[in-house]
């Protein structure tokens, strides 16, 4: 363990540590995904589209996208307790915009400051990492690494039960409660942060992602309202994508970057990285597809007319694959190299997607797409830390997981965009919603996507097979279910959750 700076911790605060990172990886984890079963009550109370009130899923993960590397270069070095407390001070106060009936403008502001909780996890297994006597940090990692899944199947039934009982604005009271409660615990517990040398903050490379991303995904909500083909989408669209070049391009040059974009060279590693990021696109286009569809008034000839708090339970089935396929994956890299797993889940999620578009007539159907969406995304967060840890030099692993973390963060945002779009295209002016046929469409396009990001990651992996499953078996078992990878050696690097 690192050396810690300042008075020791009493035996109490030891003891506590863990239940207190656990809680706040919980706590992240909830809000991260509150308010996705409510964005069709979102669009009824403010008044605004469907596609709009997806925005408040969307911009939390995007924001996430670009808080994980920032809050992770902040946290390492000697303030890393200061930016853990810093980011929950932002997540209350985006709790309680989002609790404020003060229009959608405002929900959208406080789901932003949401997002920044998104890079706490990370943080919260580096200072368990540093903190927390050998005998111990084994079992606690893994209980952090695990928590996202935990909490999305959480998340999303208090979300409906509290929506469905007290009123929209519910859930994001509790949030309220909730972060103060984890944020006193942290501020009472948190140890000193470690002794480590601090590195400057890219701020030219975090302002030109958030630009390119935010830029990219307005341009994909707004096409089908402005056109597709007209002056201002195009504009907006071609300037994003060269906004995503320059940070591309600033990222490779600069001394220290947010993300170290040379370290996906290797093909293993990039077949990694790009199936964590179709992992999230998948992920949040199905469960976006999914908690609109079964909320569907069955009036309108297709549709379940489920309530907030049945939609809510949906996921359930969802954390709880995803945990075991965590499980799973230990078990079946004792015997297979786990590069060939990454196919595997994208073939799993192929299945989800295919049982959604041709049986989803009933609720039972719509728990077993979601329990063969959690294996596929379960199998693909388990395996895809450990390839990219054994893919690269160990010096330059935090860098690599930074990305990793990046990109999964910009699937979800992606995804839950995507899933917007599609469905608007497919709905008649005029018209609340969209023909069941607007679901057959955006189910197959995933299935297109996922059929052909598995012929490409088995077309990559081949050639890296052999040196992937030495470093995963040499001492870099991947064991969590959200992308954090628990590896042997001595320390981790804020903000990755990667061994250093």
């Amino acid at each position: 363990m690192h050396p810690i700076s300042g008075p020791a911790p009493s035996l109490w605060q030891q003891r506590a540590l863990v239940p207190v990172l656990v809680s706040l990886g919980m706590l992240v984890a909830i809000i991260s995904s509150l308010g996705a079963p409510l964005i069709p009550t979102i669009a009824a109370v403010d008044h605004v589209s469907v596609a709009d009130a997806q925005w408040s899923l969307t911009v939390t993960m995007l924001v996430g996208a670009v808080a994980t590397p920032a809050m992770g270069r902040l946290g390492d070095g000697p303030h890393r307790r200061k930016v853990i407390l810093t980011g929950l001070a932002v997540v209350l106060l985006g709790s309680l915009l989002a609790a404020l009936p003060l229009g959608f403008a405002c929900l959208i502001v406080g789901r932003a400051l949401q997002g920044v909780g998104m890079g706490l996890v990370p943080l919260a297994i580096a200072t368990a990492r540093d903190s927390v006597p050998p005998a111990r940090a084994r079992s606690a990692l893994s209980t952090l690494s695990l928590t996202t899944a935990a909490g999305v199947g959480i998340g999303y039934p208090v979300t409906g039960l509290l929506a469905e009982s007290l009123g929209m604005y519910a859930g994001f009271w509790f949030a309220v409660i909730a972060t103060t409660l984890v944020l006193i615990a942290a501020a009472v517990v948190l140890p000193s942060s470690p002794g480590r040398p601090a590195h400057p903050m890219d701020v030219v490379g975090a302002l030109l992602l958030t630009l390119g991303m935010s830029g990219f995904l307005f341009a994909l909500t707004q096409g089908e309202r402005w056109g597709w083909g007209s002056p201002r989408l195009l504009v907006l669209g071609v300037v994003s994508v060269l906004l995503l070049i320059g940070w591309a391009l600033h990222e490779l040059r600069t001394a220290h970057p947010l993300v170290d974009l040379r370290l996906i060279r290797d093909r293993t590693v990039f077949a990694a990285h790009l199936t964590t990021m179709m992992g999230g696109i998948g992920m949040y286009l199905l469960i976006s597809l999914v908690t609109r569809y079964v909320q569907t008034p069955r009036s309108a000839g297709y549709g379940l007319g489920a309530s907030v708090v049945v939609t809510g339970l949906i996921l359930v089935p969802f954390s709880v694959t995803s945990l075991l396929a965590g499980r799973m994956v230990r078990i079946l890299i004792r015997t297979q190299p786990p590069v060939r797993l990454l196919p595997v889940s994208c073939l799993l999620s192929l299945a989800a997607l295919l049982t959604f578009v041709f049986a989803h007539g009933g609720l039972w159907e719509v728990f077993v797409t979601m329990a063969l969406a959690g294996l596929g995304v379960g199998v693909n967060f388990a395996v895809t830390p450990g390839l990219v840890v054994g893919g690269v030099p160990a010096h330059e692993t935090g860098s690599a997981m930074s990305f990793n973390q990046v990109v999964k963060y910009i699937g979800y945002s992606a995804g839950s965009a995507l899933s917007a779009v599609i469905l608007q295209a497919a709905t008649t002016p005029g018209q609340g919603l969209p023909p069941e046929s607007g679901y057959r469409t955006a189910g197959l396009t995933g299935c297109a996507v996922w059929a052909a990001t598995a012929l490409v990651a088995y077309v990559l992996i081949r050639s890296g097979e052999r040196v992937a499953s030495a470093g995963i078996r040499g001492g870099h078992p991947a064991l969590a279910a959200d992308g954090g990878s628990i590896a042997d050696g001595e320390g981790l690097v804020p903000g990755t959750g990667a061994e250093r």
